[in-house]
């Protein structure tokens, strides 16, 4: 699956961005048919960084990726980067 189809969007909440900050986390509206390894391999080919670990949840018809990110690697650079932050 191409990148570009697997990651639709970044979402940015007051909870995310507590996420992004504390955790080292960013999250993602993904495909739906997407799997785990799909969206490690579409972070790291689109925002040149390392994934140290994938959870998916599916709420309202929309699938969420909660990413975090390998330590060298900051959320937040990544989040300034997409013009999220």
């Amino acid at each position: 699956m191409d990148p570009y189809e697997v990651i639709k969007y970044p979402l940015m909440t007051e909870v995310t961005s507590r996420m992004l900050e504390t955790e080292n986390k960013l999250v993602f509206i993904v495909d739906r048919a997407a799997n785990k390894k799909e969206i490690k391999q579409a972070v790291e080919h689109l925002y040149e960084v390392g994934v140290a670990e994938v959870n998916v949840a599916i709420t309202k018809g929309e699938k969420r990726a909660y990413v975090k990110l390998h330590p060298d690697y900051k959320a937040v650079d990544v989040a300034i980067k997409l013009g999220i932050l």
